[in-house]
């Protein structure tokens, strides 16, 4: 694999290091979310991780493009988000994971409607529009009082799950 396709995801010690981008595609007052078969209750951004060799806004415009099938152009970035948590997938199951998250907000073009289902890494992920309050669990939690009225500028957040 070339050494820039290389997901920044880092093993430190028993630890690992992940650099991640979010993107905040928003209509009608609603965002977009992913979820996926594995968990179908819990609610993400459509992002991943930044690739060696790619800026933070670069990995978002890619992201977007692979799970909604468009090329976004990015607006402004509106948070970056410091967590640590324990992985709960088969590749990182109890392992203590730091992950810095850059959440931008996209220009979403007129008209914009992406396909439901998609696939990534052979596994199947599902798109869903939620209201910021929407009683359902989603990743960020602060979204929750920060998109019902999106303010100018960066905000930081810090979550520690450990």
């Amino acid at each position: 694999m070339d050494e820039k396709k290389k997901d920044m995801t880092v093993a430190c010690g028993d630890g690992i290091i992940n650099l991640r981008v979010g993107a905040i595609i928003m209509r009608d007052g609603k965002i977009l979310m992913v979820g996926n078969e594995r968990r179908p209750e819990y609610l993400y951004t459509v992002g991943g991780r930044i690739q060696f060799g790619e800026t933070a806004e670069e990995a978002v415009i890619r992201e977007v493009y692979e799970e909604t099938g468009v090329r976004m152009e990015v607006e402004r970035l509106g948070f970056v988000h410091e967590n640590y948590f324990y992985g709960d997938s088969p590749s990182n199951l109890g392992k203590l994971i730091y992950e810095i998250s850059f959440f931008f907000f996209m220009k979403v073009p007129d008209g914009f409607d992406p396909a439901e289902i998609f696939t990534d890494g052979g596994q199947e992920e599902f798109l869903r529009w939620i209201a910021p309050d929407a009683d359902v669990k989603y990743y960020p939690e602060f979204f929750r009082e920060e998109l019902i009225r999106p303010g100018e500028g960066v905000k930081y957040f810090t979550t520690d799950g450990r």
